[in-house]
């Protein structure tokens, strides 16, 4: 067998000094790499999507800084006249606060509740296989199928026997009834994608099943349990058709049910609706800042199973 060593290698063309420094100087594209074309179209897509996001956004805030109730038909005067009564009205002549500390009691009740429910049914679902478990997680999507006008009478009703009409409580659980279904099934997905053999360890170390789940599952599992705490969060600060029906108590109000007393049968004060929706974004802002690290692992991890 015939070996060549590098020197009697002969190339297809002289190597000079210039072919050396062209071969030097000329970038390599690595596999996945995007070309300065190809950056520029991502770069300018998604500065277009995140205009598109944002004009609503920046829409409302224009329009809540309009004095009168009429200016959101003639919006190019605002420019001229803005101003920021509609706020000073919203937090000092209306019940804003009321509204405030009743969203955050059933906001975080119903999220810290939900994500509990829906971790241990998520995590019972994905690693115990008892009879049904399969049709479980079936018999919650299908909770979903039934719209909300055909479930408003008799829900009341049962509230009413009970007697949790008109208290937080009842809020908290029917919101709870809204979201823990989607969460068990983003959080067993999620749980799909831990290795079994860590609650294999955790008995081995002589923990309970719920000593494994909360001391070593929960804390992988925290981008999962952060997506799940969102969406519950949100449900419950958006929830209308409920909260209109079961709150009696003005101060019970949460903000969607404060959003309708701007709203009569003959006018609608528009400007005040607009200041008090921007005021509305900043707790669920703030929420969204606080998970927002874990949100994206989150969305994408709990979909890779099912």
């Amino acid at each position: 067998m015939s070996t060549t060593t590098p020197s009697e290698i002969k190339p297809d063309r002289p190597v000079t000094p210039q072919v050396l420094a062209a071969s030097t100087l000329r970038p390599v594209r690595r596999r996945g790499e995007r070309g300065p074309l190809g950056a520029a179209l991502l770069h300018g897509g998604l500065a277009v999507a995140s205009l598109i996001a944002l004009a609503p956004v920046a829409w409302l805030f224009y329009l809540s800084l309009g004095p009168d109730k009429d200016d959101y038909l003639h919006p190019s005067k605002i420019a001229s006249k803005f101003s920021f009564s509609n706020y000073s009205f919203v937090l000092q002549h209306t019940g804003f606060f009321d509204w405030f500390k009743s969203t955050m009691i059933v906001a975080l009740g119903t999220t810290l509740i939900g994500v509990l429910v829906a971790a241990t049914t998520g995590y019972a679902v994905s690693r115990m296989r008892f009879p049904g478990y399969k049709q479980l997680m079936w018999v919650l999507l299908l909770t979903q199928a039934f719209p909300i006008a055909i479930l408003i009478v008799p829900m009341y009703q049962i509230f009413s026997d009970l007697g949790l009409i008109d208290t937080y409580w009842s809020l908290i659980i029917i919101n709870c009834t809204t979201a823990v279904p989607y969460s068990a099934w983003l959080l067993k997905g999620y749980f799909d994608t831990i290795p079994f053999e860590i609650d294999e360890a955790g008995r081995v170390d002589g923990l309970s099943p719920f000593g494994t789940f909360f001391r070593l599952i929960l804390p992988l599992a925290r981008p999962g349990l952060a997506v799940a705490a969102f969406y519950n969060f949100i449900t419950a600060v958006g929830e209308v058709a409920f909260a209109t029906t079961f709150m009696l108590d003005d101060s019970k109000y949460t903000f969607a049910v404060g959003l309708q007393t701007f709203v009569s049968e003959h006018d609608a004060q528009w400007n005040y609706m607009a200041a008090t929706a921007v005021l509305i974004a900043i707790p669920v802002s703030v929420f969204f800042y606080l998970v927002q690290k874990n949100l994206v692992t989150g969305l994408t991890a709990g979909g890779t199973k099912g």
